[in-house]
């Protein structure tokens, strides 16, 4: 059989009405192309396929970012610490390739693996929280690392309590709008991790985690009028510790005081501005910013996006805003195409994490929040943070690859349902949740 006739003879024809209803045709050796199997009708076709390039070309990208402004960044404060100019450099190389092999490996783990290792996953996890208390590293001025400072469990605890709460909230997704049975819990769980990371302290840390689990609950179908109970407590048990956080009510008060008059913020935020102004609106070149070397607190960590904006201007800050936005425009679509509730929560909890993080971080920075620790994802300096965000990539990857071989209806995914079950029909009292429309 010719080419001609094969692209417009019998097969293709029938090809085509198969696919218009809808079912798959298997047509006779004789009709099919050279090579008497359809495996190699278009060899180059599936190369990729079920990779989300988007994603995977804005990870990357911020990843190498990150290293460029680490090198810039780095060398004072390594010096400050008594390490070489580039070991902060270095050691992010390092975890930054462990992090990418992990997110490889993860991406053809099929997620719903986690639910048989949820539980021993979240065990380890206390564990090392605990370990903190006793084998506690200050190496850089605190109490959250162990191993010479190699490893935060606190950041580890965000991946693993998004995908423990995520496990939960679908095993007891029928349930979910009893109280007794949903929400408290849930508020235990939280409430055990986020105690452990606040007694290193870690305020910030315990905050995010709080805050995502409760989203979470949100998207999951929690009922208002629990969602309104939760926010009231978190807010009087926050207030509580703020007060007796020992730097929680100064952070405030310099905050309240920075938006009365910049003049009056913190020293940190002052010597952030002061970066971002000298910046402009081009930057001063990589390498070339000066308050990094004047008395910018931790410029290669909580304050990098400062040190981003003074060296790259307004443009490179706007461009990294811009990456983090891709990030949240492809979790968003993945998690409305996952095949079933624990991918939708899984990439919507991851998705809201990495964009959470990289806001409350850049937010800091000018004011716009009071000061939290949270690094800017996949650019400050941190091996635990670069790892544990690049293995949450690697997961995202993963339940975008299962979809593509057998895609939701439109509209399945979480955010889509949350937004149809609580608007559309006006109601105040969110439906429980179904069984989705197609399941392996």
């Amino acid at each position: 059989m010719g080419e001609s006739s094969f692209v417009n003879g019998p097969y293709s024809r029938a090809r085509r009405a198969a696919r218009q209803a809808g079912v798959q045709y298997d047509p006779p050796k004789e009709e099919r192309p050279s090579g008497g199997s359809m495996a190699g009708a278009k060899p180059a076709a599936r190369k990729g396929a079920g990779l989300d390039w988007p994603l995977i070309g804005v990870v990357i990208g911020l990843t190498l970012f990150g290293l460029l402004m680490v090198y810039s960044a780095g060398p004072k404060f390594a010096i400050d610490t008594g390490k070489s100019p580039d070991h902060f450099l270095i050691r992010q190389a390092i975890w930054a390739v462990v992090g990418i092999g992990a997110a490889f490996v993860l991406s053809r783990v099929p997620y719903r693996l986690y639910q048989r290792v949820t539980v021993p996953m979240m065990i380890v996890t206390v564990l090392m929280l605990i370990a903190v208390a006793i084998l506690a590293d200050t190496t850089l001025g605190s109490n959250r690392s162990i191993l010479s400072g190699s490893i935060r469990p606190s950041e580890l605890a965000k991946l693993v309590i998004i995908i423990y709460v995520s496990v939960w909230l679908t095993a007891k997704r029928e349930v979910l709008n009893d109280i007794t049975l949903g929400l408290f819990p849930l508020m235990f769980i939280l409430g055990i991790t986020g105690g452990l990371i606040l007694v290193q302290p870690d305020l910030s840390a315990a905050i995010t985690v709080i805050l995502l689990g409760g989203i979470l609950f949100f998207l999951a179908g929690g009922e208002w009028r629990q969602i309104i109970l939760t926010i009231a407590a978190t807010s009087l048990i926050g207030w509580i510790v703020i007060n007796l956080y020992p730097t929680g009510i100064q952070r405030i008060k310099d905050y309240i005081s920075g938006l009365q008059n910049m003049t009056n913020a913190s020293y940190h935020v002052q010597r952030s501005l002061e970066a971002i102004i000298n910046g402009g609106l081009f930057g001063v070149g990589v390498g070339h910013g000066s308050t990094k070397f004047t008395g910018l607190p931790v410029a290669p960590t909580d304050s990098i996006f400062a040190v981003i904006a003074e060296e790259t201007g307004l443009i490179g800050a706007g461009l990294v805003i811009l990456a983090y936005l891709v990030i949240l425009w492809r979790g968003i679509d993945i998690a409305r195409n996952a095949q079933d509730h624990l991918g939708s929560l899984l990439a919507s909890g991851i998705t809201v994490w990495i964009v959470i993080e990289a806001l409350l971080n850049m937010a800091v920075m000018v004011n716009l929040l009071p000061h939290a620790g949270n690094a800017l994802p996949l650019i400050s300096y941190g091996g635990s943070n670069m790892t544990v965000t690049l293995v949450g990539v690697g997961i995202l990857l993963n339940i975008a690859r299962t979809s593509d071989s057998q895609k939701s209806s439109k509209g399945e995914g979480t955010f889509a349902s949350v937004v149809d079950l609580r608007w559309r029909d006006r109601r105040g009292r969110v439906s429980r949740y179904g069984h989705p429309a197609n399941t392996r």
